[in-house]
């Protein structure tokens, strides 16, 4: 399955920096500090792939059920436009800007 490949792949990347910071000779705590900055960018890349592996599953099913195309809060039409620049669209421009003004908090970076 593609969704675990790309998940040993990165973890396997992901490991192996943290290993080859850690293996130096003496680790210190600026070494360790950095192998976990790493971790967290290795780790908010998988989350970012794994999303964008959901939201294609999520499009190949609305293409199934005929509802591909179509805004899942208003329920128009979603632009070729759009979905020429993003194919996984689930919402028309205007229902995406008006869900982005509302939860713009959430959208807030982490790390």
């Amino acid at each position: 399955m593609l969704l675990e490949e790309v998940r040993d792949e990165l973890e396997k990347t992901q490991s192996q920096q943290y290993v080859e910071l850690i293996d130096r000779v003496p680790a210190d705590i600026g070494d360790q500090s950095v192998a976990d900055a790493l971790a967290d960018l290795n780790l908010a890349i998988v989350d970012r792939h794994i999303q964008e592996l959901r939201d294609i599953d999520a499009a190949r099913a609305r293409v199934k059920d005929a509802s591909f195309g179509v805004c899942a809060a208003c329920g128009d039409e979603i632009a070729f436009e759009r979905l020429s620049a993003y194919p996984t669209a689930k919402r028309c421009l205007r229902c995406q800007q008006q869900r982005e003004r509302v939860y713009a908090h959430e959208a807030t970076p982490k790390l």
